[in-house]
Formats: structure tokens, C-alpha cells, sequence
């Protein structure tokens, strides 16, 4: 399983869109558009997961840089997330003042 950034995406492309692009190098086993928590609207960046890492390969190297919805696309291995992400605010936890 390879995991792919897809990024500089146009806001209204889709993950329909995006799908057929991948599946002429494979299997796409899922596409997600990231979208913003508040709006809903994508924040130009998706994600595709691809099973076999060799048309995964072929992908990346053969769509980076082609153009999709008139942007220049920017396709690259997915780096895993560092651990400990997520979550927010960090610091000591204080206790409650009652």
C-alpha cells in the first residue's frame, strides 16, 4: 500500500477527478480531497492510496507536474505523520481552579 500527496490542487476539483487520473497507472483503493473544518472547502491537497507500490511509482513520476483543472500538480510519496501529531494546545495540563 502506498499512500500519495497529491498537492496545488484547484478548489473545485474532485476526488472523482481525481480518481480517474490514478486508476490509468492501477487500483485506486481511495482518494480524499482535505477539506477545511470550518467551510467545508478543500484545501487544495489530496490524498490517494494505491495497493501496489510499483503503479504507485509509475503514478508519481508520470503525473508530477502535468496539469489538472489548469494547475500544475505537485505528486509525491506521502511522508507518514510524525508521531504524537494531532491533538493541539500541548503544554502542561493545569489543574481546574474551583
Amino acid at each position: 500500500m502506498k499512500n500519495i500527496f497529491v498537492g496545488n490542487l484547484d478548489f473545485s476539483t474532485t476526488e472523482t477527478a481525481i480518481r480517474a487520473l490514478f486508476e490509468r497507472f492501477g487500483t485506486v483503493d481511495r482518494v480524499s480531497v482535505v477539506t477545511d473544518r470550518d467551510t467545508g472547502r478543500s484545501r487544495g491537497f489530496a490524498f490517494v492510496e494505491m495497493p501496489d507500490g510499483g503503479q504507485a511509482d509509475q503514478a508519481i513520476a508520470a503525473l508530477n507536474g502535468t496539469k489538472l483543472d489548469g494547475r500544475a500538480l505537485n505528486i509525491n510519496e506521502a511522508r507518514p505523520k510524525p508521531q504524537g501529531s494531532g491533538g493541539g494546545g500541548g503544554g502542561r495540563r493545569r489543574e481546574p481552579r474551583w
